[in-house]
């Protein structure tokens, strides 16, 4: 069985997403999605969350929360955790994917939106949403 780690950064009401690259061999290529990736052996999903932020945007932080873990198929189980983005998106750099941006709750909602990079409106992949609006509901309240 594949075991993912991904998180929610969240900064002032507002959600990073990362816009996949548009490569067809890749898992929902040019869909927006959580930052996060495969757990490796012998890593707990918190160690891989920790080590895939870094990867992926070179933003450190060891202030994650599991949120959930969710089993869409039997063959995938997805640790998702929550955390606070305590930096610019300036601050960050993107070393996978192909965009990257802050997120309302009703962008979320409705489930896409433009981006500079791509030149278009891009949607959330479904999984993604569906655990983003969970997390809304469950979460984001408590966030202050």
């Amino acid at each position: 069985m594949k075991q993912v780690a991904t998180a929610i950064l969240h900064r002032e009401g507002k959600y990073l997403l990362q816009l996949r690259d548009d490569i067809p061999q890749i898992v929902y290529p040019g869909f927006w999605a959580f930052f996060g990736g495969h757990i490796e052996a012998n890593e707990t999903p918190e160690a891989a969350i920790v080590r895939e932020l870094y990867e992926e945007i070179r933003y450190r932080t060891s202030d994650v929360t599991l949120f959930d873990r969710f089993t869409f198929s039997p063959d995938l189980v997805r640790y998702v955790f929550y955390a606070p983005l305590t930096v610019e998106l300036d601050r960050l750099v993107l070393c996978e994917g192909w965009d990257f941006a802050l997120w309302t709750p009703e962008e979320i909602r409705q489930g896409q939106r433009y981006s500079p990079k791509a030149q278009e409106v891009r949607s959330i992949s479904p999984p993604h949403q569906r655990i983003l609006l969970e997390f809304l509901d469950r979460v984001a309240p408590g966030l202050g």
